[in-house]
């Protein structure tokens, strides 16, 4: 099940820039939308192939990057290459939601789910450099 969380709980609602997502899933959502076990789940956010952070003090996850039965292709690449450039979570999440109108989707987020994901994982790996 898909939760909102007030705005002012959020870590973009203070920073005038980004947004926290609309919906979140809870770590054991994703491993029932995932099939997975939750020790299952843990592992995908350690090795960064999925990203979680602390929201009013539960450890959720944006419920757009984990579309169907799987986590968006590119999400784990993007991942590792903001990890690389120095992003933690908290600012990869920041930098996932950042409004971007060159881009198709209008962040980073919604065009990995698209035919330009691409550009965004092409982007995270220029923050390298």
């Amino acid at each position: 099940m898909t939760e909102p969380v007030p705005a002012d709980q959020s870590a973009g609602s203070d920073l005038g820039g980004p947004r926290d997502p609309a919906a979140w899933l809870t770590l054991p959502d994703v491993a029932e939308r995932l099939d997975l076990s939750i020790s299952k789940v843990h592992q995908m956010i350690r090795d960064r192939e999925l990203l979680a952070v602390r929201r009013d003090g539960v450890r959720r996850v944006p419920a757009d990057l984990v579309a169907n039965k799987t986590v968006l292709k590119h999400l784990p690449g993007v991942l590792t290459l903001l990890a690389d450039a120095g992003y933690d979570d908290e600012a990869a999440l920041r930098w996932l939601y950042e409004p971007d109108d060159t881009l198709s989707g209008g962040t980073g987020a919604a065009t990995l789910g698209g035919d330009h994901a691409r550009e965004v994982k092409r982007r995270a790996q220029a923050l390298g450099f």
